[in-house]
């Protein structure tokens, strides 16, 4: 049996991988993709990590039970089923939001979250390289000289493109040899700027999305690092690997700033890619496919049967997968929101048709992403299919109520 490594890197956006046609950030990532299946159109199930994690470990969506703060009881993590059939567990992260503290360490052997660990204002959270290297002594620990181990599955998640944006200048050299800001100059960029979701300046706004592709280039830096320790551990050979993120980010596309509640490509199409050992060739896949499928392939890579809870299917084999739309939601939050209660955002897509709902003032935006990839042009009022489109998001909204 294979060992099945899930790799999450928060806030990657798809557009930095050059292996999606973006900019050149990522040269390890794109040097593997002939091991790898590619799916080109994958969606998260949430624009924050609060509402896509629900997906990706629980295949289920973010409100389903409720605008609940703690994991719900009747939500079932990946890890509970692996744990239970005798696969070993184990997650290391640095995100507050999927912590023991909100019970995201059900079913983990072993669960490293950081919240004991001291950061700063800065960079508040664990580096990669420190994941990394936690990720190291426990494969030493798990494997040692045995030349049989169990077989296990492996959670990391990365948070360094996060936001503050404060990358080491050998990497912001690489994106752009021109800017030269001390780390106190770009925090304040973060402050006066992104935190207020201030766009008026584009040079500024420019300027934030360099620092931010400096830390894409860092992060590939780890992904080739972690590799290079599944290797060390003669691991790799026997491991699938996907790797995907929970959510993108927004440089002004939609006339904002980091990942509040909306629904536009730049924060829910997303990078998913899975290493298979022993391909030889690259494969792309075409399909409308979601972060709440991964569960599901987890459990279909290591032979378990699908859990009746998990709404996703396995993404393997590829032939089986059921042509179907995508959902996400969200409730909106920091520069959308209003005062009051929080109003609930929704989106649906199909074939290459989009639609959004926001319950604040009760509106919808359709749009048709083969002749509008930006989003830009809204046809809620005028195409055809809107209704048709809307009646497969009424059912979804408030529907933890009824």
């Amino acid at each position: 049996m294979k060992n099945v490594i899930l790799l999450t890197i928060d806030t990657l956006r798809r557009d930095v991988l050059r292996c999606y046609e973006g900019g050149n950030f990522t040269p390890f990532i794109d040097s593997i993709q002939n091991r790898c299946i590619r799916f080109n159109k994958a969606h998260s199930s949430g624009p924050y990590t609060r509402a896509a994690f629900p997906g990706i470990l629980t295949s289920s969506y973010y409100l389903e039970y409720g605008r609940e703060k703690m994991l719900s009881k009747r939500r079932v993590l990946i890890s509970e089923v692996l744990k239970k059939a005798g696969i070993v567990t184990a997650g290391f992260h640095s995100n507050p939001y999927v912590s023991a503290y909100f019970d995201w360490n059900r079913g983990w052997d072993l669960f490293y979250d950081s919240m004991e660990d001291e950061v700063d204002d800065m960079v508040p959270y664990i580096k990669a390289k420190e994941i990394n290297n936690k990720v190291g002594k426990w494969l030493s620990s798990h494997i040692g000289s045995e030349r049989e181990y169990k077989p296990f599955f492996l959670w990391l998640h990365y948070m360094d493109i996060h936001e503050p944006y404060i990358p080491e200048q050998e990497y912001i050299d690489l994106i752009d040899s021109s800017i030269h800001l001390s780390k106190d100059e770009m925090f304040k960029l973060f402050k006066d700027v992104l935190l207020k979701r201030d766009v008026s300046d584009r040079g500024k706004v420019e300027i934030l999305r360099k620092l931010y592709c400096a830390h894409v280039r860092e992060v590939d830096d780890a992904v080739r690092e972690f590799f290079e320790i599944l290797e060390r551990w003669n691991v790799l050979k026997n491991s699938w690997v996907i790797l995907t993120t929970d959510h993108g980010d927004e440089f002004g596309e939609h006339g904002g700033l980091s990942h509040d509640g909306k629904m536009y490509s730049e924060l829910v199409h997303v990078p998913l890619i899975i290493y298979e050992p022993g391909r030889e060739k690259a494969e792309v896949c075409n399909t409308l496919v979601s972060t709440i499928d991964i569960s599901p392939t987890i459990l279909y890579l290591f032979g378990l049967k699908p859990v009746e809870t998990f709404q996703g299917h396995s993404l393997l084999p590829l032939d089986n997968y059921p042509v179907k739309g995508v959902f996400g939601e969200a409730v909106d939050k920091h520069g959308s929101q209003e005062k009051g209660e929080e109003k609930e955002v929704h989106y649906y897509r199909e074939k290459d048709l989009k639609i959004i709902y926001h319950e604040r003032g009760d509106s919808w935006e359709l749009y048709d992403l083969k002749a509008d990839p930006l989003e830009l042009k809204n046809i809620a009022e005028t195409s055809p299919e809107a209704e048709r489109m809307k009646e497969k998001v009424r059912s979804r909204v408030r529907r933890y109520q009824r």
